[in-house]
């Protein structure tokens, strides 16, 4: 009789192990979350390299390929009733991320999934202004939005393989782009144009089923960073200014954590979205390799993480996921140029009453994932 008392409570205990075990490897989505998204089935990756394709480069004066060696980080919007994406591609001029020459692709879709790709870049480095920024590492890592009149606006890193900076530029139809330069080139007396800086997430809201940008307090915002995520304004879309303590540093709003999946780098992602529960930011989150990072995610890879701010103070946070909400899982997001997986949103676009988020797999390939707010999937398993 003692035994089989003994038996029934080792069994119980090995269902209460299980069960804690389960809830160990779900995660749930908090309300103010966007998400779940989905990953169509036979679809990714929907961009890859060509080595077929050739431009003449206006720099080098010779025909090269463009966009031979990775196709990776785009940036996308709605135009003429297509979703747009504007993608990073890399030539074999060098060995190594951040040592080959990037320029931006061009890809259109009616769906959302299936594209027709440019022959030529749409955005690269030229004999221009911008030159001294952008020669020899290029035009990287874009991240697109859109006014309620229709100008486009694109931030990206300008890339001279000293210094990392963000640049800005605007277009009316996503293919002839203004170059205006460095972001912080005027604000402080210049006081930030020469230190390193990438990443900008634009604030964006939707109206009338528009993903548009917006103003909050009469000012537009974004988030920017890659080592802790900080704040700037703007009146002009041009010329953006830092958020600043009272000692002139800047203002950290969040920062990597000890034992999470972002405790390295906290980067930001696609434009943010205002929405009624308050300001939703999708960021990058890496994973660091020392010991201080997340040990049930892959060392050094790339997670994707949310982050929620007051709708009604940009600069006030509130909370973010403990978890990613995705992960690199498929082949394609664990192999190629970053072997420790990436999955690196910078494209985000609400389109026939889905968001379409569009992120780099490994620094190789571009990729999709769906979010139907009617029937949402569950976020990545842990």
């Amino acid at each position: 009789m003692k035994n089989n008392i003994k038996l029934k409570f080792a069994f119980l205990l090995l269902l209460a192990g299980n069960y804690a075990f389960a809830q160990t490897t779900k995660s749930r989505l908090p309300d103010w979350a966007l998400g779940g998204f989905e990953r169509p089935a036979n679809t990714n990756p929907i961009i890859s390299p060509d080595t077929t394709t050739r431009f003449f480069d206006p720099v080098l004066k010779k025909q090269v390929g463009w966009e031979s060696n990775d196709t990776f980080n785009p940036g996308a919007a709605v135009h003429n009733g297509k979703i747009v994406v504007l993608y990073r591609s890399e030539d074999k001029s060098g060995v190594g991320i951040g040592y080959r020459t990037s320029r931006l692709g061009y890809a259109a879709s009616t769906d959302g999934l299936h594209f027709t790709r440019s022959k030529v870049p749409v955005f690269y480095p030229g004999n221009d202004s911008q030159k001294k920024y952008e020669w020899p590492g290029g035009c990287e890592d874009p991240r697109v939005a859109v006014t309620a009149n229709g100008t486009y606006v694109v931030f990206y890193t300008q890339w001279n393989r000293h210094t990392p900076r963000l640049g800005v530029a605007t277009s009316k139809d996503m293919k002839k782009w203004v170059k205006h330069g460095p972001i912080f080139e005027d604000a402080y007396k210049g006081k930030f144009v020469n230190i390193p800086h990438k990443s900008a997430s634009i604030i964006t809201k939707l109206v009338n089923g528009k993903q548009v940008i917006a103003k909050i307090n009469g000012k537009y915002w974004m988030y920017w960073g890659e080592l802790s995520v900080y704040a700037a304004t703007s009146t002009n879309l041009v010329d953006w200014t830092p958020v600043l303590n009272s000692d002139g540093t800047l203002k950290a709003l969040f920062a990597p954590r000890k034992g999470y999946f972002d405790s390295e780098l906290t980067e930001c992602g696609p434009p943010a979205v205002l929405t009624n529960t308050g300001i939703v930011l999708l960021y990058n989150g890496k994973n660091k390799s020392n010991g201080d990072g997340d040990s049930r995610f892959t060392l050094n890879s790339y997670c994707a993480g949310q982050a929620l701010f007051d709708k009604n103070d940009p600069l006030k946070f509130k909370e973010r996921l403990d978890v990613p909400f995705m992960r690199p899982m498929a082949s394609f997001e664990k192999s190629g140029q970053y072997p420790a997986g990436t999955v690196f949103l910078e494209g985000l676009v609400y389109f026939k009453k889905k968001w379409y988020l569009y992120y780099g797999a490994a620094d190789s390939r571009v990729c999709v994932a769906v979010y139907d707010p009617a029937h949402p999937s569950a976020p990545d398993p842990i």
